[in-house]
């Protein structure tokens, strides 16, 4: 049956005129929300919107919640940036687009509430939250919403977040076979997507046979500014003797990076020549004080366009299986790195017999 046919054929079933279905398919927003309904229901009756989930967006509205910080350059660009890839991503469509801040942990419940009751919040995309009742109601409510860069531990939402744990992994096996074995971990803990980096770097050291101890190998900081990094590489080194010293500090962000170089500089170090620094984010900054910088890009502007899609896929198939949507990192391989020695180290093969046949 042509497109044309289905059209007319939804428009005789719904009672409302050809061209009034073909501005809902098409995502105008100038129907109500009634008519809207109705006219998706029955398109999907017909397997109408099986195929629709790359062209225009089926909603007109979307309501964004996330921390106040996220919305302002200075105080967290990687969520601002990925606010801003959410509105990139719907500039060529007829969708509005409102925000409510509200707290990582301990939200205003009554807040929350309230805007994505409101009857023109037809979708919501939740930023970095980490509040279960905000998941849990959000999945009661029963709109189409998608997490960037959460967990949904009940199973009841669609997710899209970087590959946080394949991002820490990655960052440290490159250092690995770089030949450096005496690796600083620099990171901010403070939400569980950092603690699955952590987890993801010592899997690394695991595969390659390596034990990673918390007092040799990892410095933590309440953030992600210089100044606080900076302190904190300092404070270490005063603890250790020179050849205690790491070969490399692997940054939980570039500017992490940016304190942890300011630190080997004010000891008369140099990077990478006595200690390297490689970044898990790479975006910011190019380079650290003229010293091209290694990272991996943590994917960020990519996460917005990836909820749209979700969104999209859930108007069209509402009863479908949540989805966790995981992007991984890119490598910008820079010289802030240095290799030691002259070959690349493999992780050891394991001969371990796994139990996976037997005995």
């Amino acid at each position: 049956m042509s497109g044309k046919l289905k059209i007319k054929e939804i428009a005789a079933q719904t009672g409302v005129s050809i061209s009034t279905v073909s501005r809902v398919l098409a995502g105008k927003a100038n129907t109500s929300a009634e008519v809207k309904q109705k006219v998706l229901d029955c398109a999907k009756s017909h397997g109408v919107l099986s195929d629709m989930s790359a062209g225009r967006l089926l909603f007109n509205h979307v309501t964004v919640f996330a921390p106040a910080r996220a919305f302002d350059v200075r105080t967290d660009i990687f969520y601002y940036k990925v606010v801003q890839g959410i509105r990139s991503a719907i500039a060529q469509q007829e969708v509005r687009i409102s925000y409510c801040a509200i707290e990582e942990n301990d939200c205003d419940i009554p807040l929350f509430l309230k805007k994505i009751n409101d009857p023109s919040c037809e979708t919501a995309i939740i930023i970095g939250i980490d509040d279960p009742r905000v998941h849990e109601l959000a999945a009661d409510i029963g709109k189409p919403c998608v997490l960037i860069n959460c967990i949904d531990r009940s199973m009841r939402l669609d997710v899209v977040s970087p590959n946080h744990q394949l991002v820490g992994e990655f960052s440290a096996n490159y250092l690995i076979e770089h030949g450096h074995r005496d690796i600083l971990t620099l990171m901010c803990l403070r939400r569980s997507t950092m603690e699955r980096r952590l987890d993801g770097i010592k899997d690394a050291f695991a595969n390659h046979n390596m034990k990673f101890d918390d007092s040799r190998h990892l410095v933590t900081t309440s953030g992600f500014g210089a100044a606080e990094a900076r302190e904190a590489i300092a404070t270490f080194l005063a603890g250790q003797s020179r050849d205690q010293y790491p070969t490399a500090i692997l940054a939980g962000g570039d500017f992490m990076a940016v304190g942890a170089y300011e630190a080997l500089q004010s000891l008369g170090l140099s990077v990478p020549s006595d200690i390297s620094i490689m970044s898990m984010d790479g975006f910011n900054l190019a380079e650290i004080h003229d010293v091209p910088l290694t990272a991996v890009h943590v994917p960020r502007d990519e996460l917005g366009e990836e909820a749209l899609r979700l969104l999209q896929l859930r108007m069209t198939r509402p009863d479908a299986p949540f989805r966790t949507l995981l992007l991984s990192g890119k490598v910008a391989a820079r010289s802030s790195v240095k290799r030691i020695g002259s070959k690349k180290i493999k992780a050891a093969v394991s001969t371990k017999n796994h139990g996976l046949y037997g005995n």
